[in-house]
């Protein structure tokens, strides 16, 4: 095993979308479960999900033997009339990411897509104008975060984005400055907007400072495709699956990362929403025991 790369999982793995939602697991439950699956490390999801002030989030997870890899938090980078709005969001979240120990900011640009009824709520499809602002933006957050919080934004690319497939992930990498703008690869989104994850690590090894990894099901994939489906009736069909199901391939991906000069954070992502609260459990521990078998381990193996 490597000690550089580093096993975590998220709220998402448990069914968990938004802050608040009558159809997901309460937040206490998580972290238990979590920690009894065998993970130590966690990504905090929406914020409100968890316990926002800092002492009872510290306590929280101290007591049950978990640490915080990083932070979550949507925005719009690409219309300057949300610039605002958006510092103050993410200041709010980064505040208290570092106040948990963490570094890492996964930065979630807004879906084009209601993630409910799969109304769309702009075009898919940025123009020059958008790109220079979602570009400029990125870079001037992502130094502000650097400057007063010690923490790095991570740019995570997502299904019904406009960072979605791999020639828009590569205009926005090729456009923003390494010293302050990274990528959360999540190896699944990658997957579902028709990319190659393992193409991205060994092109971009440089600018991956953060790892979703998830499996895709090609066949619902291609439903999406030919259907025009949203992803949140992906989600529904079960387009997100458990290793060593579904593309990419686990062990592909470990292997490119390996080769990336960092410690970097793996954090389990298997989009469940909505889900019975005893759905979870069992595949993050089949996930977990298939991922150490791969090489990536969990400090307590517990379950």
């Amino acid at each position: 095993m490597t000690d550089r790369l580093v096993l975590g999982s998220a709220p998402d793995s448990w069914g968990v979308w938004f802050p608040e939602d009558e159809h997901q697991t309460p937040w206490h439950r998580f972290l238990d479960e979590l920690f009894e699956a065998g993970y130590e490390w966690l990504e905090l999801g929406p914020y409100g999900y968890l316990p926002t002030d800092p002492d009872q989030l510290a306590d929280e997870v101290g007591r049950r033997g978990l640490k915080v890899s990083g932070g979550t938090v949507f925005g719009n980078l690409h219309d300057p009339d949300a610039w605002d709005d958006t510092v103050a969001t993410v200041r709010k979240v980064a505040e208290l990411t570092a106040a948990v120990g963490a570094h890492h900011l996964v930065f979630i640009p807004p879906m084009y897509r209601d993630e409910r009824t799969g109304e769309f709520s702009e075009s898919p499809t940025l123009d020059e104008d958008q790109w220079r602002n979602l570009n400029r933006s990125a870079d001037e957050l992502g130094k502000i975060l650097l400057g007063d919080y010690d923490v790095r934004l991570c740019l995570h690319s997502h299904a019904d984005s406009h960072i979605q497939t791999q020639p828009e992930i590569e205009r926005f990498l090729d456009g923003t400055d390494p010293e302050y703008v990274s990528l959360c690869l999540d190896t699944g989104h990658v997957a579902y907007g028709g990319g190659d994850a393992v193409d991205l690590i060994r092109r971009y090894s440089e600018r991956v400072d953060y790892v979703h990894i998830k499996q895709m099901d090609p066949e619902i994939i291609r439903q999406v495709n030919e259907e025009k489906l949203s992803f949140g009736e992906a989600v529904k069909r079960g387009v997100c699956v458990e290793p060593p199901a579904g593309e990419p391939a686990p062990a592909a991906v470990l292997d490119a990362l390996r080769d990336v000069d960092a410690r970097l954070f793996v954090i389990v992502e298997q989009d469940l929403y909505p889900c019975e609260p005893d759905v979870p459990l069992p595949i993050a521990i089949r996930t977990r025991k298939y991922l150490n078998s791969c090489g990536l381990g969990a400090r307590h193996q517990k379950a």
